[in-house]
């Protein structure tokens, strides 16, 4: 039978921080944990869209002011917050036109992998349990890792393998922290799953006319935003999901479906470039693990 939410057991007195929480699968990741009874940070950019969003869901949701395109705002945020149990890196961008974030960095990997990498450092000493991030089908949709030019400084912009290059970088960061923490003998946990394809407005970024025709297209392929995020909230509660396994629905080229144990590319799972992008993230973040 395919797991469901109804499966996670009671979650009161467990703190879940969730980025990019104010839409999409993220809301939807927050809706049922707090349905649960669990504290949920939602830390997002966007306060004034995500205060409505928790005030409308029963229990206790708190809303924190998170930009991962800003270093400064991530040391903030990690700073400002207290001990707590799972961090779900979910928040992502997709397919923008080219540009830079506050620190210099090509805005779909700076957000999407070095923020989330710089966050899920500077808060390590106070997570309980574990990190969930979420990688995509689309980590698949690049030839390589482009490790001596992942900030895009001598070649053309491709904004579709930016992403994919971006989301790459999620699923073997994700691996990396899991070997380091096992090397370390630690019994906190790193988990990176894909949620299908969904029609969330990530499929409303890239300021062309795609952007109008490419919500109700997706949703012929893919799944709700409810059922999309049953692979974080299945990462992120089940005692016994194996942070070894990249968990994401399977069906239809892996758009839709229960989740399951999901196929990866071998490059994803080259433990060279594993290290040397953790080595390059280190180098251009600033922020070193302490394991």
């Amino acid at each position: 039978m395919a797991w469901k939410p109804s499966e996670i057991s009671d979650q009161s007195g467990r703190t879940f921080v969730i980025t990019g929480a104010n839409g999409g699968i993220g809301e939807q990741t927050t809706k049922v944990l707090a349905s649960k009874g669990a504290t949920v940070i939602m830390a997002c950019r966007n306060t004034a869209k995500a205060q409505p969003i928790a005030d409308a869901i029963d229990g206790d949701v708190r809303v924190a002011a998170l930009d991962l395109a800003s270093l400064a705002s991530v040391r903030e945020f990690a700073d400002s917050t207290g001990e707590f149990d799972v961090l779900i890196n979910n928040a992502g961008i997709m397919n923008v036109p080219f540009s830079r974030t506050a620190d210099g960095f090509e805005t779909q990997w700076g957000v999407n992998h070095l923020g989330h990498y710089a966050l899920t450092g500077l808060l390590l000493d106070k997570l309980r349990d574990r990190v969930v991030t979420l990688a995509s089908v689309a980590h698949k949709q690049t030839p390589k890792l482009w490790i001596d030019d992942l900030n895009y400084e001598n070649r053309r912009y491709q904004r579709n393998l930016a992403y994919a290059q971006a989301k790459l970088s999620n699923l073997m960061f994700a691996r990396e922290l899991q070997h380091r923490l096992e090397a370390a003998g630690s019994g906190k946990r790193s988990y990176g799953v894909h949620p299908g394809v969904s029609a969330t407005d990530l499929f409303t970024q890239t300021e062309t006319p795609i952007d109008k025709i490419s919500k109700p297209f997706v949703r012929l392929i893919g799944h709700s935003p409810a059922h999309a995020a049953y692979s974080s909230l299945f990462a992120a509660t089940d005692p016994a999901a194996d942070p070894n396994t990249y968990w994401g629905p399977t069906r239809w080229f892996g758009s839709q479906g229960p989740v399951e144990a999901s196929p990866s590319t071998k490059l994803s799972q080259n433990r060279d470039l594993q290290r040397r992008l953790w080595e390059e993230s280190e180098r251009l973040t600033g922020v070193t693990y302490k394991f």
